[in-house]
């Protein structure tokens, strides 16, 4: 059975995973009420999809 012969210092395991992160989502801007939202679902502030109300929003 293969046994390492050094101690795989902590610079060097993390220089491994440093591209071991999470990315970030896509966001684009919602054309009815322009705050941020995930491409291709409804706008959570708003409720729009396409320019088609799909669900109701309390404003407060």
């Amino acid at each position: 059975m293969a046994v390492p012969k050094q101690k795989t210092s902590k610079a060097r395991r993390d220089k491994r995973r440093a591209h071991d992160h999470l990315a970030t989502p896509p966001s684009s801007t919602c054309p009815q009420c322009d705050a941020p939202k995930v491409p291709h679902r409804v706008c959570g502030s708003c409720g729009t999809y396409k320019g088609r109300t799909i669900i109701e929003v309390d404003s407060e």
